[in-house]
C-alpha cells in the first residue's frame, strides 16, 4: 500500500489505484497523512473538515469517515489498520516507502545536497523527480490550519525545486535552453527576486545583453509598483556586472 497525497488524494496498490470520492473523506486522510506517526485531536479533525462552525452530528460523522478511511486502508486479507485510536484521537502510522511525502522530502534533501556540493548533474535529477511527484493541489475546501499550512509549505517547495533545478542547469552550461522557462517563471511569480536573477543570467550568457538589462528593469518596476521596494543585492549584482560587461 501507497498513499500520495502530493495531488488528489489516493491510495495505489500494486496496479491498483483508489481516488478518494467523498470530499471530507479525503481531507480526514490527508490531515492524518500530514501529522503520520502523530495524533491528532478529535478537535483538530473536525476544524479541518468543517471548519470553526462544524454541524451537530459531526463526531458521529468523523467516526463514520474514520471507519472509511481504515477501509480504505486495510491490506487485502488483513484485518488490521494503520490508524490507530488514541484516547483523544488518531494517529496514522506509514512504513518505507508507503507514502509520497517522506519520497519528495527526502528527494529536496538530497538536491540541497548535491547542489551545495557542486553535483549538478546529481542535483538536476533529484529536483525533477521531486517535482515528478508532485500532481496538483490538495483539497481545496479545507477549512484548518493543518492543511492549509501544508499547502503553504507544498508550494514554497515546488518553488524552491525549480530555483535549484536551474540553478544546477545553469551549473551545467545549459544557459539558452533555460531562457524560454525562466521567462515564465518570472512572469508567474513576479516577486520571486531568484527567477529575475536567474533570467538575467541565462540572457547574458546567452549573448543578450540588452534582453538581461531589460529583464531587470521589468524586475525593479514590479517591486516596486507591488512592494514599494527596491530590488535585493544579488539582483543589482547581477546587473552591475552586465554593465560592466565581465563575463559573470
Amino acid at each position: 500500500m501507497r498513499l500520495e497525497i502530493l495531488g488528489p488524494v489516493r491510495v495505489a496498490n500494486g496496479n491498483t489505484i483508489k481516488a478518494i470520492g467523498a470530499q471530507k473523506v479525503e481531507i480526514l486522510l490527508a490531515t492524518l497523512a500530514i501529522r503520520s506517526g502523530q495524533v491528532v485531536s478529535v478537535d483538530q479533525l473536525i476544524t479541518e473538515i468543517w471548519g470553526d462552525e462544524p454541524p451537530r452530528s459531526a463526531i458521529g460523522s468523523l467516526y463514520v469517515y474514520v471507519s472509511q478511511v481504515r477501509k480504505l486502508l486495510r491490506e487485502p486479507g488483513s484485518t488490521a489498520s494503520p490508524v490507530v485510536t488514541s484516547p483523544s484521537g488518531y494517529m496514522l502510522t506509514l512504513g518505507p516507502g508507503e507514502f509520497d511525502l517522506h519520497d519528495l522530502t527526502r528527494l529536496v534533501k538530497e538536491g540541497r545536497v548535491q547542489l551545495r556540493n557542486g553535483e549538478h548533474e546529481g542535483a538536476v535529477r533529484s529536483f525533477e523527480e521531486a517535482l515528478a511527484l508532485c500532481r496538483g493541489p490538495l483539497p481545496t475546501a479545507a477549512r484548518g490550519p493543518i492543511l492549509r499550512g501544508f499547502q503553504a509549505w507544498f508550494d514554497e517547495i515546488q518553488l524552491e525545486c525549480r530555483e535549484g533545478q536551474m540553478e544546477a542547469h545553469m551549473a551545467l552550461g545549459h544557459h539558452r535552453e533555460l531562457v524560454s522557462d525562466l521567462y515564465l517563471l518570472s512572469t508567474e511569480h513576479p516577486l520571486r527576486e531568484v527567477f529575475h536573477r536567474q533570467l538575467m543570467l541565462a540572457l547574458h550568457r546567452s549573448d543578450c545583453r540588452g534582453d538581461a538589462l531589460l529583464a531587470y528593469h521589468q524586475a525593479w518596476r514590479t517591486l516596486r509598483e507591488q512592494l514599494g521596494v527596491e530590488p535585493g543585492p544579488a539582483l543589482k549584482d547581477i546587473q552591475r556586472s552586465i554593465l560592466m560587461d565581465n563575463g559573470r
